[in-house]
């Protein structure tokens, strides 16, 4: 990063580290890969670096540029808004760097620093926002949101994640504003759901913004309660950066999650992996008890959805379910828990005369019943001699 910076102000161009690695190091984050904020044009910085570049956003101003580690940099043009419309933004070049900075969203974003003067441009006070855990806009709040309605998001994200409070004023013009979301693409929202999710120190806190700053009810109505929320307690157990799934968090956290992530916008992969684990049982006990066939039996019904369903249980309970020791022996004997895993295949049914068709898969389910109550019994002479038993003059 400090080489391009360097090229650029030796071309005669300023160059300014800029953006949420800048925020993160302040507090205390983990170094990240800086981006720069240049008064040179996308076309400047493409011949200043010939073969090093790539257009990741040109039409935003951006420019990735490769440093001598081949780890990609953003470097945009500085800029400020002419027209927006609450979802995009026109904007203009040739500005300062200030006017740059007064496009931001938050103080805390609205912050720059020269790498090679080590020189510090903060005009919003963002630094002391940071300190003071303060979520503010830049400017006149519902300005900020009118421009982009994503921003409302955004700050319940930012929130949740530093564990901050949003200023009053910023608060009030999000909640007044909320209506505006629905201007926004279901992808735009998807994504900061998703990121937002995975980010929270708190996941019932974010729950909680999202419903009192009325962005659930425009976007995901379905959405549980906070106090509900609370009560799931392995929730609290996933620490702050820690692999979460947002797919299978909003499974956990709304009533209806097919319906939600069908109104996101989500994958159809993602849609139907939420599908499986609500259609699928959600415990193998029978009669209030729990056998290895039973835990068969629901393993062969959840099918891929088993191994959500056990981590959806540990975010209920806060620790696995008693039976998955069942489980993992079960899948450590390989035990045959599907029609494919059956030690005799369809064609070996209709070579003792079973005909093809709706019989035929009966008569497959019936035998993997056999071996999902007795798996020792999964042999192909085994299976072969019920058949023929239970085929009878078929």
């Amino acid at each position: 990063m400090l080489e391009i910076a360097r090229r650029l102000d030796d071309a005669g161009y300023e160059a300014w580290c800029v953006g949420g690695a800048l925020r993160d190091a302040l507090l205390g984050g983990a170094q990240a890969d800086f981006d720069l904020a240049t008064s040179a044009t996308p076309e400047m910085v493409q011949r200043l670096f010939p073969r090093r570049t790539v257009a990741v956003g040109l039409r935003f101003g951006t420019v990735g540029v490769l440093d001598g580690r081949r780890v990609l940099h953003e470097v945009t043009t500085f800029r400020k808004d002419v027209e927006t419309d609450g979802r995009h933004a026109v904007v203009a070049y040739g500005v300062a760097l200030e006017d740059d900075l007064a496009r931001r969203d938050f103080t805390i974003n609205a912050l720059a620093y020269h790498p090679l003067r080590a020189e510090w441009r903060d005009p919003f006070d963002g630094a002391a926002d940071l300190a003071r855990g303060l979520v503010r806009a830049v400017g006149e709040p519902a300005t900020r949101f009118r421009e982009d309605y994503l921003r409302i998001l955004r700050a319940l994200r930012f929130a949740a994640r530093f564990g901050f409070t949003i200023e009053p004023a910023t608060w009030d013009a999000a909640r007044t504003l909320a209506p505006g979301l629905e201007r926004l693409s279901a992808e735009r929202v998807r994504d900061e759901w998703f990121k937002g999710l995975r980010t929270a120190q708190s996941v019932a806190a974010f729950v909680g913004l999202w419903q009192a700053s009325g962005a659930a009810a425009r976007w995901v109505p379905e959405l549980r309660s906070e106090t509900e929320v609370r009560g799931f307690a392995g929730l609290g157990a996933v620490p702050p950066g820690a692999p979460r799934d947002p797919v299978l968090l909003t499974v956990l956290l709304t009533i209806d999650p097919v319906r939600v992530l069908r109104r996101l916008r989500a994958s159809n992969d993602e849609v139907q992996r939420a599908a499986a684990v609500v259609a699928a049982p959600a415990e193998p006990t029978v009669g209030g008890a729990t056998s290895d066939a039973a835990v068969r039996r629901w393993l062969a019904a959840a099918g891929p959805a088993a191994d959500d369903l056990a981590a959806l249980d540990v975010l209920r309970r806060g620790a696995p379910a008693p039976w998955m020791p069942a489980v993992a022996a079960i899948r450590a004997r390989g035990e045959p828990l599907s029609r494919r895993e059956l030690a005799v295949t369809g064609s070996d049914l209709q070579a003792i005369g079973v005909p093809r068709g709706p019989a035929l898969g009966r008569l497959l389910d019936e035998l993997l019943e056999v071996v999902l109550e007795h798996p020792e019994l999964n042999t192909r002479e085994a299976l072969l001699a019920r058949a023929r038993e239970a085929a009878g003059p078929r």
